[in-house]
């Protein structure tokens, strides 16, 4: 909700076994086989030479990438009990424009600022997959002025940001009803998502026009379908089924959030990630999202990574 706002594995290659003892220099006589048994009858050959795979040689980079996002991390955070992914349901950005005499445009306005200070910090911070709440299925009854503001809003934002998004390896899939947007950000959308879909630093999702009830009702009926075409039977439905129909499973690597923040004070889901959050841990806070700021941020890590997560184990 904008008022409510809300991008390798290394390539292995095989090692090259090279052996220099059969190969003519430049300028030296041919070889024949009998030079060769002779060799090999009067020494030990020559062991085979090894050259690094390329996986070996992008280790040092890797490793190096790690100790920057080391450096930058605030002291307060340890690196290895982060989340990988965070959801965060970015509310009250109408009511910190009302308390300053503003409209609403400069909340939503203040609010997409925050997320974009946001977005770069779990860049930094090493944090693998960022979710946010951009409008809700149910905003659609806001005033036309404001849904249209809105629209126009993520039109602008995504244009101006795409070349951002390729140069910070960041990957954008936007899940929602696509169906409902204007015409002219359902296509900017598709482009956004073709042309950062190999980018790996870090995912963004961006929930437009969506509803969690809504998604687990299309992932049953997708479900459906396979069974009454005789692909699935229904005995052999699988939680795992319901989640590769989810549209969280555009990043399949990390699929549900670890941690999930709600700002201005509102203590509920409002219908976001449903299926997605049952073991997810909530932070909830009292700031307007335009004023969440880095200290607010860090504090939410912190909290999450003193929490014991049990997932309904009993944990001595």
């Amino acid at each position: 909700m904008l008022s409510s706002l809300h991008l390798n594995s290394p390539l292995n290659y095989a090692t090259l076994n090279c052996s220099s003892t059969l190969l003519p220099l430049r300028g030296s006589r041919r070889r024949t086989r009998r030079d060769v048994a002779n060799e090999s009858l009067g020494s030990t050959a020559r062991p085979a030479r090894r050259y690094p795979s390329l996986s070996a040689s992008l280790a040092p980079a890797r490793e190096e990438e790690e100790r920057k996002e080391k450096a930058l991390l605030p002291p307060s955070l340890r690196p290895e009990s982060l989340p990988r992914h965070v959801a965060v349901i970015m509310d009250g950005n109408s009511r910190w424009a009302k308390a300053r005499g503003l409209p609403s445009s400069a909340g939503h306005e203040a609010g997409y600022r925050t997320l974009k200070k946001m977005v770069e910090l779990s860049g930094q911070w090493g944090i693998r997959a960022l979710t946010v709440f951009a409008f809700s299925s149910e905003n659609w009854t806001r005033p036309k002025m404001e849904v249209d503001f809105l629209m126009t809003l993520f039109e602008n934002v995504l244009k101006e940001s795409l070349g951002e998004f390729l140069r910070e390896g960041i990957r954008v899939c936007i899940i929602g009803d696509s169906s409902e947007l204007p015409p002219s950000l359902q296509k900017l959308v598709k482009e956004v998502v073709d042309k950062t879909k190999n980018n790996t630093q870090i995912d963004v999702i961006v929930a437009i026009s969506y509803s969690g009830r809504k998604e687990i009702t299309q992932a049953c009926q997708n479900i459906a379908r396979k069974v009454k075409d005789g692909l699935l039977e229904p005995e052999d439905i699988t939680e795992s089924h319901i989640t590769e129909e989810l549209e969280t499973n555009c990043i399949p690597e990390f699929p549900n959030p670890d941690l999930l923040i709600r700002t201005s004070g509102e203590l509920r889901l409002s219908n976001f990630l449903l299926w997605q959050s049952a073991y997810t841990e909530l932070f909830f806070t009292n700031t307007y999202w335009p004023d969440f700021g880095e200290a607010d941020y860090i504090e939410a890590l912190t909290s999450f990574q003193n929490r014991q997560r049990r997932f309904g184990q009993r944990i001595n």
